[in-house]
């Protein structure tokens, strides 16, 4: 690895640590013995490398394990996530789903680092501000659904259009009860994370929903953690408009009124529940949709029975096939241990190899198929 890249990585991560246990520079720099703050200071700027006597030094007193400061297959200190969640959902749950996507992020980034794949910045952004009006950003939202080709059910183009179209990473994950999705933003490798135990209608939103941040997140950083319910008058102003870009990218309005227009006799709960199913989307998002489009009225939609999709979902394989294929690559090249590979993954070793079976990738070792 080039000493520059380690020395960086290791002296943000020093950085992180500090700040997370509330500590000063002076404070560490006094703990580990160097006569004045400028020395502690250059380290943390990476202007200075640290010697293996000093990083034990500062792992003890930083209260982190030494591989913490260095490993390439851990996440600390760097990148920002925005996660959706329940309210459920615990800051404990959060934090230690956090760990483990890092794990999963930091995998693909080193893995790619080794085969020589470099780093590649967002090709697209959107002109959106804080300010900017919902019918710019749904009209935003149906440009892209247009340049992009995603057709009269953006749903199912979706996720490969934006691996295509912007680099990202879209990882299909078992996430804790009460997480929905998140996206992850570090320097050229953007992550969406879906999990693949929701509604097929929620799993699309998520990922359109996620979307919107990473083509915003400059202008407009996403807090940290988001509820999945916004309110539509006092709830949080970007997530107003990043539901509004998902509803739009999803369900554009030419689509939406041509489906609308072959009603027939067909009375709007019908024709709610058998279009969310043709779209892809939940029928409660649908109702919405066509209530802002004043299709019908907000106290028609009211009237209608609030149903969920029908029918257990087709349940998507782990991560996704670059991602996987990444990773049995390292492994048959001998760049990583099947075991630390499957370790890095939270899985078994016949569970990853069960895995890139799924996917149709061969390993070079034989076990067999989970019962």
């Amino acid at each position: 690895m080039d000493s520059s890249v380690l020395a960086d990585r290791v002296a943000r991560r020093i950085k992180w640590h500090r700040e997370h246990q509330n500590l000063t520079q002076q404070q560490v720099s006094d703990a580990m013995g160097f006569k004045d703050r400028q020395t502690f200071a250059a380290i943390e700027a990476g202007d200075r490398a640290v010697t293996p006597d000093e990083l034990v030094s500062a792992a003890t007193i930083l209260q982190c394990d030494i591989d913490d400061l260095f490993d390439p297959f851990r996440l600390t200190g760097e990148g920002d996530f925005n996660f959706r969640a329940e309210p459920d959902a615990t800051a404990d749950a959060v934090d230690s789903f956090a760990q483990q996507a890092g794990r999963w992020i930091a995998t693909y980034r080193e893995l790619g680092r080794q085969a020589g794949q470099q780093a590649e910045p967002l090709s697209q952004k959107l002109d959106i501000r804080r300010d900017s009006s919902f019918e710019h950003v749904q009209a935003s939202a149906e440009s892209l659904a247009k340049r992009w080709k995603l057709g009269d059910v953006p749903a199912m183009k979706l996720e490969e259009a934006v691996t295509r179209e912007l680099g990202v990473l879209v990882l299909h994950v078992d996430a804790p009860k009460g997480i929905s999705g998140a996206a992850s933003q570090l320097p050229g490798l953007r992550t969406i994370l879906i999990n693949r135990r929701e509604p097929r209608g929620r799993r699309f939103y998520n990922l359109a929903h996620e979307l919107f941040h990473l083509l915003t997140w400059d202008a407009l950083p996403p807090q940290r953690v988001e509820p999945l319910a916004v309110e539509a008058r006092k709830g949080n102003r970007v997530e107003q408009l990043a539901n509004n870009f998902a509803a739009a990218l999803l369900m554009p309005e030419p689509v939406v009124s041509a489906n609308w227009a072959r009603r027939g006799e067909l009375d709007v709960t019908a024709w709610v529940l058998l279009t969310a199913k043709v779209l892809c989307v939940s029928p409660d998002a649908l109702q919405w949709r066509i209530v802002n489009l004043r299709m019908i009225t907000k106290g028609a939609m009211k009237r209608l029975k609030a149903m969920e999709e029908a029918g257990a979902a087709h349940l998507p394989e782990l991560f996704s096939r670059p991602f996987v294929e990444r990773v049995q690559e390292a492994v048959d090249a001998g760049r990583l241990s099947l075991r630390r590979a499957a370790s890095l993954l939270d899985l078994t070793v016949v569970a990853f190899a069960d895995l890139c079976r799924a996917y149709h990738l061969s390993l070079s070792y034989e076990f067999p198929a989970q019962a």
